[in-house]
């Protein structure tokens, strides 16, 4: 199981605002492995309760909120994450479960007693959690990532490109996926994660941002078909 803390910060940037951001970025932080030339794919599939309990504490505002969703890279993976994720402010703590593609289909059809064969005890709460407020699938949200990142302060900086999303289908492995832009083309979405501080010579090319942070769920947006644009 990862447990990870750490301090989240986003920012709305237009693509040509992001280039000489991104320059400065990977001439000072290594790139994931992953990048290529237009970065690596994530999807993710987010479960709510029967009352959208998660999206409603995002969308009225509450300080303190969580997400549980499963998430991948690659849609012929065997090895899928489920993830926890709790915020209070700027503040996070991500807790994440390997789980096999077999388990995670189980997790598409609402089908969770698995969980309380596994020997972690976060995997025994989320099962609770789960089957006390009747928690389903509600989206699947893709996007195209450029991430780096330092072992100084677990410092990761993330350009998300190209959102989309489903409310339709629930398979996160289905190679034909339909999905609908849920934003504009030139949108990039600039996320600085670190624990505790942020170096100065980061900072100072973070500034170039120019941008008041904001909170931007990808989550939220995906769900706004269905929630008939609710703001």
């Amino acid at each position: 199981m990862l447990d990870v803390f750490r301090k989240e910060l986003k920012y709305v940037l237009s693509f040509e605002e992001m280039l000489p951001i991104k320059n400065s970025i990977q001439v000072i932080l290594p790139g994931d492995k992953h990048n290529g030339l237009e970065g690596y794919r994530v999807r993710s599939l987010y479960f709510d309760s029967l009352h959208d309990r998660d999206f409603e504490d995002k969308v009225d505002g509450y300080n303190k909120r969580q997400k549980i969703r499963l998430r991948i890279y690659d849609i012929d993976t065997c090895v899928v994450k489920l993830e926890l994720k709790e915020k209070e402010g700027t503040s996070q703590r991500k807790r994440s479960l390997s789980l096999s593609r077999q388990e995670a289909l189980q997790m598409i059809n609402a089908d969770y007693l698995f969980l309380l064969e596994r020997a972690e005890p976060i995997a025994h709460w989320i099962y609770g959690h789960m089957m006390l407020h009747c928690y389903r699938p509600k989206c699947i949200v893709e996007y195209d990532r450029m991430a780096y990142y330092t072992e100084k302060n677990d410092t990761r900086i993330t350009f998300d490109m190209r959102l989309r999303a489903t409310e339709s289908n629930y398979d996160i492995f289905d190679k034909n996926l339909v999905l609908y832009p849920i934003a504009g083309s030139n949108e990039v979405t600039l996320e600085v994660k670190f624990n505790g501080f942020l170096y100065t010579y980061i900072k100072n090319v973070l500034n170039e941002a120019n941008r008041i942070q904001i909170s931007n769920s990808k989550y939220c947006r995906a769900r706004m078909i269905s929630k008939k644009g609710r703001k």
